[in-house]
């Protein structure tokens, strides 16, 4: 398993502060009770601690295997599928299609894969707010990156939208139009 590259920078911090922190616990005043400035050192060094476990979770990029076979879909993201809906997605697909929103929790690997392989014809990047991203609002007033995606074979035509929400606030891609995907 690795670990995403935005999120090191953050693990990182949190370690370094951790170990700061309980290097000062050895120097801080010992503590007559509960409240005393060694325990409350000690505290937020695990406090700190916890914050790059949880860094190291949230970032994580486990290897994936994608079937064999010609064409297949996969999911782009790990979540809990909210809803299959038919919609009108005029700016690449240009006319109805089906939408299946997938939410992920702070708990889901929030690295997304390509669900086809093919080509990046189109990229949208909308500027927007940080609603929970699993309100009906979010997907209409939250930062998005689109990517539109013709598949290998040139039969069809794959959007995928990626929503920001409350806690995972940046949306991070780097495929460009034009970029080859697997």
């Amino acid at each position: 398993m690795q670990i995403a590259r935005e999120g090191v920078p953050l693990i990182l911090t949190f370690l370094g502060v951790h170990v700061l922190l309980a290097a000062g616990a050895f120097v801080a005043p010992p503590s007559a009770g509960w409240f005393g400035p060694r325990n409350l050192v000690l505290f937020l060094a695990l406090f700190f601690a916890l914050l790059a476990l949880f860094s190291l979770y949230f970032f994580r990029d486990p290897e994936r295997r994608v079937p064999d076979g010609p064409g297949p879909v996969v999911s782009p993201a790990d979540g809990r599928v909210l809803a299959v809906e038919k919609v009108a997605e005029p700016d690449f697909i240009g006319g109805e299609c089906e939408r299946i929103s997938i939410f992920m929790s702070v708990f889901d690997v929030h690295v997304n894969r390509c669900p086809v392989a093919g080509t990046v014809l189109y990229r949208n990047y909308r500027p927007g707010r940080f609603f929970n991203a699993s309100l009906d609002k979010a997907s209409l007033g939250n930062e998005a990156l689109s990517l539109g995606i013709e598949t290998a074979d040139g039969i069809s035509r794959i959007l995928v939208r990626q929503i920001a929400g409350l806690i995972a606030r940046r949306i991070v891609c780097r495929a460009s139009e034009g970029s080859p995907l697997e």
